[in-house]
């Protein structure tokens, strides 16, 4: 998928959260300034949260109430963790993530650990800012994902 605008990145976040249930895991990937925070707005839109949504790098993680969809999301930044996977687990991420949707930028080598089914979301950004979106299904998103690509 290609985003031309951060509009277009927070209208994918609002689909993709508006499908998103309590226990789905999704990983984003991507570079410096790719969009993972914006897309993350999105995903809160579209699931309802309450709350600002903002990079949570130096607090790791952030809990965002339920809102409509009555699943609430947990928005973890894995970058400053550098692999040390003690840290995640202090988070005690695989506990939350039975009643909540958990969204984990730089999360990748790492996170998907916590469930098998999970989807990474690899973002990259070019030089005429727009982005490119693939998504990389694992376990039951591999029949979920059809959806997301049809919206």
């Amino acid at each position: 998928m290609i985003l031309e605008t951060p509009e277009d990145t927070m209208a994918f976040g609002r689909t993709l959260g508006a499908a998103l249930r309590a226990g789905d895991l999704v990983l984003l990937d991507g570079p410096l300034g790719a969009g993972k925070t914006t897309l993350t707005r999105g995903i809160a839109d579209g699931l309802g949260v309450g709350g600002r949504v903002s990079s949570p790098t130096f607090v790791l993680a952030r809990v965002h109430a339920a809102g409509a969809a009555g699943v609430p999301l947990i928005h973890v930044d894995a970058y400053r963790l550098g692999g040390d996977l003690s840290q995640l687990d202090d988070l005690d991420l695989d506990t939350d993530l039975e009643s909540s949707a958990v969204v984990v930028e730089w999360g990748e080598g790492s996170a998907e650990r916590l469930s098998e089914d999970h989807l990474v979301v690899r973002l990259a950004r070019h030089d005429d800012d727009t982005r490119t979106v693939v998504l990389e299904p694992h376990g039951s998103w591999t029949t979920r994902v059809d959806e997301l690509q049809a919206a």
